[in-house]
């Protein structure tokens, strides 16, 4: 029988007040791997831990099966976590070096989400939006102190991923973004963004409306299609 094929776009952007960029993502529709990860908002290197993140997601190797892929990326995230732990105690009791994170993975006609933290999944299918994860922790505002509940290095002896799942559909479109996204644009925004008619990438409509709107964290997006078998 035919899989399903995927198609994806990514972007990010500091945002309209930041100089610097501590989101990263990982982009492989070919291996069915996709993720957004937002260093942790006024934690010391953030941008390493998100960089961290991507780089060691985007050097899985491909032709993994689904259970397998599963278990490799879930393996690598905690020993990223494990080894920001020991940089962040090394650096001093205070410090802290994390990133929030949501995952997808998808093979076959199925799906799965992992997350810690406030990045978020969202599913639009028949012109109806859904948000598959939930946040862990409340929202902060600009520049306020860190509240982290969850997140990759956060100063947890048992951290672990949440994670979520389902059937895939020819049409769906999945939405992963850092919270500079999810603050700016409401559910019904976004739903809008993502079903505009073709002709732009989605992850350029959905920056462009939220630097319109001046967004005071660093913008990142990345767009799913799931299409019909060849």
């Amino acid at each position: 029988m035919s899989q399903l094929a995927f198609r994806s776009f990514a972007a990010t952007h500091p945002g309209a007040r930041r100089a610097l960029n501590e989101d990263s993502y990982v982009d492989r529709p070919a291996l069915g791997l996709w993720a957004v990860a937002d260093g942790a908002g006024g934690h010391e290197a953030g941008e390493v831990a998100a960089s961290m993140i991507a780089e060691t997601l985007g050097a899985i190797a491909p032709g993994l099966p689904a259970a397998a892929l599963l278990e490799e990326a879930g393996s690598r995230i905690a020993a990223i976590h494990h080894a920001l732990r020991a940089e962040a105690a090394r650096r001093g009791p205070r410090a802290v070096i994390a990133a929030t994170l949501v995952v997808m993975l998808a093979s076959g006609d199925r799906f799965t989400c992992l997350w810690a933290g406030d990045a978020r999944a969202y599913r639009l299918r028949a012109g109806s939006l859904a948000q598959l994860t939930s946040d862990h922790g409340p929202a902060q505002p600009p520049f306020a102190a860190p509240q982290v509940t969850r997140a990759v290095g956060a100063d947890l002896d048992d951290f672990a991923l949440e994670s979520t799942g389902g059937a895939l559909a020819a049409g769906d479109r999945f939405l992963l973004c850092s919270d500079g996204v999810s603050k700016c644009l409401e559910p019904s925004e976004l739903a809008a963004l993502l079903g505009a008619p073709q002709g732009v990438p989605p992850t350029e409509l959905l920056l462009a409306a939220a630097l319109a709107r001046e967004a005071s964290d660093n913008i990142t997006a990345v767009v799913i299609d799931v299409l019909p078998p060849a």
